[in-house]
């Protein structure tokens, strides 16, 4: 599926389906290291390549399963086409997150978006719900699965 818009109508026709498949990209150490900045987290596995490669089973530094995780955000929207109408999109929270093989400093992921459900509120808000998988390149186990659940806001901008 092509990014762009989709009418609340096909998307509920997708259910089910993958919807989305993001872009190969590389978690470098640097954003490693700006990811344990912002969240004071500095354990030496994310941090100390040199250490982390002595002491760990992994080789080197691994990023933070919270940095994977909210990584999310930028390849929903690289992969998975916008409701018509809606302004933006929201977090609304996970269901289920499991966190199945570490990223190593270097590697390649992608994600892909399997639709979970779609339901349109009075409102006008449509929630829209994901099962995510992180793929990480050559290797068979996922970096980790995830049931997100996400609002797609309308645009009352364009409401008379």
């Amino acid at each position: 599926m092509t990014t762009g818009t989709i009418s609340i109508e096909e998307a509920q026709k997708l259910v089910g389906q993958e919807v989305g498949l993001s872009d190969w990209r590389v978690v470098t150490q640097e954003m490693i290291d700006q990811f344990a900045a912002a969240t004071d987290d500095h354990q030496f596995i994310h941090t100390d390549p040199e250490r982390a490669a002595r002491e760990t089973p992994y080789g080197g530094t691994i990023a933070h399963g919270f940095l994977s995780l909210s990584l999310l955000s930028t390849m929903v929207f690289e992969a998975v086409p916008r409701l018509d109408g809606s302004a933006m999109g929201v977090n609304f929270g996970f269901e289920r997150i499991r966190f199945l093989a570490p990223i190593r400093s270097g590697a390649r992921i992608r994600a892909r978006f399997v639709l979970a459900n779609i339901k349109l509120r009075p409102s006008g808000i449509a929630e829209v719900n994901y099962d995510v998988t992180v793929e990480i390149e050559n290797s068979i186990k996922p970096a980790l699965t995830a049931h997100w659940l996400t609002l797609a806001m309308p645009d009352r901008s364009r409401e008379d």
